[in-house]
């Protein structure tokens, strides 16, 4: 095992309240409610349109937070520096099609499988090497691909539930016009503010019925292994970890002053996928937002503080998981496309930005085009084949640029 040492002496709960500042603790709650409001609009979105009922969407929301939040409080306490993991958003998405001709259980196995992957490249060390094998703009083609129907539900939002999706956009715009409001107040908080002040003058959504299910009550899913969703899904899932996710986050930590543990964060996510899979939640990875809400600002060696409490509440949110689904799937329709498609503008501006600025721009384009397409080969997803038609096409046409690396 090639794991990086764990820094010493490890803190204790006397150690961590010292540590713990005012600052911490508002970046923690800005950034833990950044992860609980549009991307749990995302995965309920891609839930619904798969046929999920909301005792599964629920099992999937209590993995996503308690689970990861369980990997979030070591990683952050031995390694001292903040490491928040939660799940990969271009994963849930890219299960989404996936789930119109798999079943749940066939996607579950490929949630298994792609927790060993991460898990055997994390000990192995050769996690570096295998993400070099894929050119991040080819990847974040087929992010963007992946994406843009999010970027569309939001405008046609804007069409069919104008009341709803206007207060929200114009509420966006406006903390994000200026830089230093948008550090004090998150447009996406914004954003969720908003939203629902204006569900509530409008009367739009429906009261839930909780009954006795207010504790979560996670289902275990017994896997199936099928070749086809092999193919389709572990390769792409595991690629998004490492490549759109982990990378992301591991270059903002190490922009704010600390070392994270590439190796050990792999590995992570590997134990963390594999446990989430149980409960039918898609692999773990290392968060690149809340990471850079919560080392944004405060004395660097002490923002593994923030990443404690994010933990802690997210132990919280996973255990009432079933309420959360609840009043999220009771709000209408334009609420959840507005909250997910603003969410994911950045990401989608950003992921075009990777892909077309520079070299392998071609197979970028290939990878974007085949991935929105919807094309399918043996009914195969087309996320699978954006990015191996994408790899090939850009190995042939751009060689110069592999040349150059």
């Amino acid at each position: 095992m090639i794991l990086e040492a764990i820094r010493r002496p490890v803190p204790g709960l006397r150690q961590v309240l010292a540590d713990l500042s005012l600052v911490h603790v508002a970046n923690a709650v800005i950034g833990f409610i950044f992860a609980a409001s549009a991307p749990v609009a995302i995965m309920l979105g891609v839930g619904t349109s798969g046929g999920l009922t909301e005792a599964e969407m629920a099992s999937w929301v209590f993995g996503t937070f308690f689970l990861n939040g369980l990997v979030t409080l070591p990683m952050s306490l031995i390694y001292r520096q903040p490491l928040v993991f939660f799940w990969t958003i271009p994963g849930i998405v890219l299960v989404g099609p996936a789930l119109t001709h798999l079943s749940f259980a066939e996607v579950v196995g490929a949630y298994h499988v792609t927790g060993l992957l991460l898990l055997g490249l994390g000990v192995t060390g050769l996690v570096g090497r295998v993400a070099k094998l894929f050119p991040l703009p080819i990847v974040m083609g087929m992010v963007a691909g992946v994406f843009l129907k999010f970027g569309l539900d939001w405008i046609a939002a804007l069409q069919t539930g104008f009341w709803i999706a206007a207060p929200m956009t114009a509420a966006f715009v406006i903390l994000s016009i200026n830089a230093s409001i948008a550090k004090r107040i998150p447009p996406m908080i914004g954003v969720l503010v908003v939203g629902v002040i204006t569900l509530a003058i409008l009367g739009e959504g429906t009261a839930p019925d909780f009954g006795a299910n207010v504790l979560a009550r996670p289902i275990l899913f017994v896997p199936e292994f099928s070749l086809q969703a092999m193919i389709e899904l572990v390769i792409p899932l595991a690629v998004t970890v490492l490549a759109a996710q982990n990378a992301q986050g591991i270059a903002i930590l190490t922009a704010t002053n600390h070392n994270p543990p590439v190796n050990a964060i792999t590995t992570a996510c590997g134990i963390g996928a594999l446990v989430a899979a149980l409960v039918g939640t898609v692999s773990t990875c290392l968060t690149g937002p809340v990471n850079a809400i919560i080392s944004s600002s405060g004395e660097p060696s002490k923002q593994y503080t923030a990443a404690i409490v994010i933990a802690f509440l997210a132990l919280l949110f996973g255990l009432f998981a079933p309420v959360f689904t609840g009043m999220m799937l009771a709000t209408p329709p334009a609420f959840i496309a507005t909250l997910a498609g603003l969410v994911l503008l950045r990401v989608l501006q950003n992921a075009f930005i990777v892909s077309f600025q520079g070299k392998y721009t071609l197979g970028a384009l290939i990878s974007f085009l085949i991935t929105l397409s919807g094309f399918s080969i043996y009914n195969i997803g087309a996320p699978f084949w954006g990015l191996l038609f994408g790899l090939i096409a850009s190995r042939i046409l751009e060689r110069k640029d592999y040349a150059e690396v």
